[in-house]
């Protein structure tokens, strides 16, 4: 997790500036499953600046108990200043799921690749309330339709050192059936394909917001930069580019109350 907070530090306000928000869709398919009834109480691991949680609370209202936990600093810092009605937790997910109650909701939102998933997992199915939900969402680019993020893609591949654009392909759906196979739990996963339009100018500065391309002008400099500036060039149309997105919603919703009845009615 030393590695996860150095590739973050120094990247927050250009993180929490250009990078892409969720679409409602996801949000609403949360929110349709949670409590309606009571204050809530709501764990963000992985939290980045609370970009997710920001989302969340445009539905749900500020009224519930949010907490994020981020282990870098820049990002808690710069969060706290956009959400100063969250909690805020230094450290990784692992060190704090067991001692933060028992959450209606746990998210992950474009941060669940860097963690420990197995235990993260088996602390979510540990302390989740009654009716708990474990959500996972991400934002990835749709390079298969779009030709331009294809060779966004190539050039990451051929100069940010170790870079694979598959780097998030895990089958999430399948970690959490894992995981939650002996729960009486619903799954749900949801996807939906959407295009953001941005200055080209505003792209470049998303791309310097992402640790791959960090690694790249560590490695390459301006060459690199000169090279997505061609490429920006070559697609943008009276300075805009369309950044089609694919988005990501994996749910499991945890029914214990009723396995508890189950099992009482066994005995």
């Amino acid at each position: 997790m030393t590695q996860h907070k150095e590739k973050f530090d120094g990247l927050a306000k250009g993180y929490d500036r250009y990078r892409p928000r969720y679409p409602q869709a996801l949000f609403r398919e949360i929110c349709h499953w949670l409590p309606k009834d009571r204050a809530l109480s709501v764990i963000d691991i992985g939290a980045g600046t609370g970009i997710a949680l920001e989302g969340l609370a445009n539905l749900l209202g500020q009224q519930h108990h949010y907490t994020a936990i981020d282990i870098s600093q820049d990002m808690i810092d710069t969060g706290k200043q956009k959400l100063p009605w969250v909690s805020w937790l230094h450290g990784s997910a692992e060190q704090h799921l067991a001692n933060v109650g028992n959450p209606d909701l746990i998210m992950a939102a474009q941060s669940f690749q860097w963690m420990d998933r197995a235990t993260v997992l088996n602390l979510v199915r540990n302390n989740l309330a009654d009716n708990g939900i474990i959500a996972i969402l991400q934002n990835n680019r749709d390079y298969r339709h779009s030709e331009f993020l294809n060779e966004y893609e190539n050039l990451l591949e051929e100069l940010s050192p170790n870079y694979s654009r598959h780097y998030r392909d895990f089958d999430y759906a399948q970690e959490l059936n894992t995981a939650f196979l002996h729960e009486n739990a619903l799954h749900i996963t949801l996807n939906t394909r959407w295009s953001m339009p941005i200055p080209g100018e505003a792209f470049i500065g998303m791309s310097r917001s992402s640790t791959q391309v960090q690694r790249a002008l560590a490695a390459h400099g301006e060459l690199f930069i000169g090279r997505l500036k061609m490429l920006v060039d070559k697609y943008q149309f009276e300075g805009k580019l369309a950044i089609l997105y694919e988005s990501q919603l994996f749910m499991r919703v945890e029914k214990k109350s009723e396995r508890k009845r189950i099992l009482s009615e066994k005995k």
